[in-house]
């Protein structure tokens, strides 16, 4: 159960950043440097949920 737990906030902290990288992009003056900051924390998580995914199907 604490694997799924952990799953679902990760999957809700990944959607989360997707929506910060969208509302950055869409202002005037984008933060190139904020926008690589989110995207290297979304692929961070990306990898923790593939690692505890394959744990899943074990």
């Amino acid at each position: 159960m604490a694997l799924e737990s952990r799953i679902r906030e990760l999957d809700n902290r990944h959607r989360d950043l997707d929506v910060a990288i969208q509302q950055e992009t869409k202002r005037p003056a984008t933060d190139d440097a904020r926008i690589a900051a989110l995207k290297r924390q979304k692929l961070r998580i990306k990898e923790e949920l593939e690692t505890l995914r394959a744990k899943l199907r074990r």
